[in-house]
Formats: C-alpha cells, sequence, structure tokens
C-alpha cells in the first residue's frame, strides 16, 4: 500500500479490525519513511446501486456524498463521526436489500431522513430543509409541528403507566 502523504511503497499494518457487520476490515497502517498513519478499508465489492435523480438522470450511489450531506446536517452536534458512518452503513444496506440495483434519490433521502430523526432533531431538520426544499417559514413550521407531533407520540409510549 502506497502512503498517500510521501507516496513510500512500505506501509504497516498496525491494526485491523472488522466493520461493517463483518463484511469489511478496516486497517490502521503507518508509512515506514514519513511516518504518518493513515486509515485503509478492505471491503467486498458488490454489484452497482445506481441512483435514479428526479430529472431522471442516473449515477452511481456514493456512500461518501450520501455521509458528507450527513455530516453537514449533524454540524456541531453531539454526533460522532462513527454515528455517522453507522447510520450511513444501515441506509446502504437497506437500500441494497431491497434487490433492486436502481433506487429513486427519494428514497435515499428518505432512508437519511429515518436514520437522522432517531439520531437528532436538529440534525434532522436542517437535512430536511434541504432535501425537501423548504420556500418559506410555513413549511418549515409545518415540519416542526410534524416531528414533535412524532416525538410526543414515541415519548408517551416510552413512559410507564
Amino acid at each position: 500500500m502506497h502512503c498517500p502523504f510521501c507516496g513510500y511503497e512500505d506501509t504497516k499494518v498496525q491494526d485491523s479490525r472488522q466493520v461493517e457487520e463483518g463484511t469489511a476490515v478496516r486497517r490502521r497502517r503507518e508509512c515506514e519513511r514519513c511516518m504518518r498513519r493513515f486509515t485503509t478499508f478492505e471491503k467486498f465489492e458488490d454489484s452497482p446501486l445506481v441512483v435514479v435523480k428526479k430529472e431522471g438522470r442516473r449515477e452511481g450511489f456514493s456512500r461518501s456524498k450520501m455521509m458528507a450531506g450527513m455530516l453537514r446536517a449533524c454540524e456541531k452536534r453531539p454526533i460522532s463521526i462513527e454515528e455517522i458512518e453507522e447510520a450511513a452503513y444501515a441506509i446502504e444496506k437497506k437500500l441494497r436489500n431491497c434487490h433492486e440495483r436502481e433506487v429513486s434519490s427519494s428514497e435515499v433521502g428518505e432512508a437519511v431522513l429515518e436514520q437522522l430523526f432517531n439520531m437528532d432533531e436538529v440534525a434532522y431538520i436542517r437535512f430536511a430543509s434541504v432535501y425537501r426544499q423548504f420556500q418559506d417559514i410555513q413549511r418549515f413550521m409545518e415540519e416542526l409541528h410534524e416531528l414533535i407531533e412524532k416525538r410526543g407520540s414515541i415519548n408517551k409510549r416510552d413512559q410507564p403507566k
């Protein structure tokens, strides 16, 4: 494995562990020349998952692109990168398990919203405001009221009787 920093060919593995329910291996490596550390992933290559955009254009599913949107929504929130990675993996797994080679961008967006709803209310609203393209404060307030109603029903169920 070449060092991404200095290009040296010899790197040594410092630590390996299984991730994504054993379907991938995460390796921490160290360059023997510049001594910098970096992470690599070894993963089973699955058939491509294609996302169909609203206007009909198709592009390959990109977990990193999806995670970038989630990271923006979770910015300055008490959510670890590991939690976001786990949520992104769960979304990708759900999309691949539907046994379709093509999924709509709206399916991806709704799956992200579902994960963020369970993680953090503010991140959920941030993502929803971009994904659902709120045009005015009224639509924003409607989404907030829906969130409050959903959270209220969840909180009522969780309370002991």
